[in-house]
């Protein structure tokens, strides 16, 4: 075994954090939306170069993590991100302030307030996932604020854990709020993260999303060092997503 990949999915209600997981897990897309009341986990297993992971998804919402969620007969491949920054104890006041002017602005566009990271014991986690809405520029800045969150309670000396920024329904492209390029040079210049692109509902660069997020945690060293990570033959239909 090689452990546990704990992996927070973060976002604003609505942007389809669930319906990403699912489609990783499960295969499937819920049509109709159901608010996440409260944090859940998923545990799946992935064969990583023939090495066995333990995966943690954090499915975002306030309150304490539940049991874990059953995971399915069977679990869709996936994997990867890029880098985040930490940030010193000055910075912690500063995104507590961005925090409340965001959540203040948000109402408008039918945000709720944003979470107190530090209630949910996140500052352990391997990686990030911050889910916006393509469609909805209030979920852009929501995923804005709760990038410095996450920089400013990072502990000190901690090592740096990947964040990686996707803007779901791609289906919906021509509805989007800013072109693709533009948000993307921000993110990966500004923020020092990764970005990328994905439709939950058609379940378009989902396994990619998962690929390229565990990657990039196994070669920074956040967990354990690996090299090059491929797809691979089944391990146990039961619980594995296979890598």
């Amino acid at each position: 075994m090689g452990g546990t990949l704990r992996v927070a999915v973060l976002g604003a209600p609505g942007v389809g954090k669930t319906a990403i997981i699912r489609q990783f897990l499960y295969g499937d897309f819920p049509e109709r939306h159901r608010p996440t009341a409260a944090r859940r986990l998923y545990r799946p297993a992935v064969l990583l170069n023939g090495v066995v992971y333990d995966l943690s998804i954090s499915d975002g919402g306030p309150g304490p993590a539940p049991a874990p969620a059953a995971v399915p007969a069977t679990a869709p491949a996936a994997a990867a991100a890029s880098a985040a920054s930490s940030s010193s104890a000055s910075a912690s006041s500063a995104a507590a302030s961005a925090a409340t002017s965001a959540a203040s602005s948000a109402g408008d566009g039918g945000l709720q307030e944003l979470p107190d990271l530090k209630d949910w014991s996140l500052q352990d986690m391997d990686a990030f996932v911050l889910v916006y809405d393509i469609c909805n520029p209030d979920s852009f800045d929501y995923v804005k604020v709760l990038r410095q969150q996450i920089a400013a309670n990072r502990p000190a000396g901690a090592p740096e854990a990947p964040i990686i920024v996707v803007g779901n329904k791609r289906d919906q492209q021509r509805q989007r709020f800013s072109p693709r390029r533009a948000l993307a040079v921000l993110v990966k210049k500004s923020w020092k993260c990764g970005y990328m692109e994905c439709s939950a509902k058609y379940n378009w660069h989902v396994v990619l999303l998962f690929k390229e997020l565990l990657s990039s945690v196994l070669a920074r060293g956040c967990k354990h060092s690996h090299p090059a990570i491929r797809l691979q033959g089944a391990l146990h239909p039961n619980r594995c997503s296979l890598m």
